[in-house]
């Protein structure tokens, strides 16, 4: 019977790539980062100006 590679037998390197740093100077992740912060101040203003015109519209 043959033991499995895996944690007990032999093992099998994997082998991923490191994680990229994140670096603050680059504009794809200062977007990426800004945009919930952006819906988050925008949509509740948006709410409001919905409510506030369809209490204003003339019926």
């Amino acid at each position: 019977m043959r033991a499995r590679a895996g944690r007990r037998g032999g093992s099998l390197a994997t082998h991923r790539a490191p994680r990229p740093l994140t670096d603050p100077d680059r504009p794809v992740e200062r977007a990426v980062n800004a945009a919930p912060v952006l819906c988050a101040l925008a949509g509740p203003g948006r709410i409001r100006g919905m409510i506030r015109t369809s209490v204003r519209w003339p019926l």
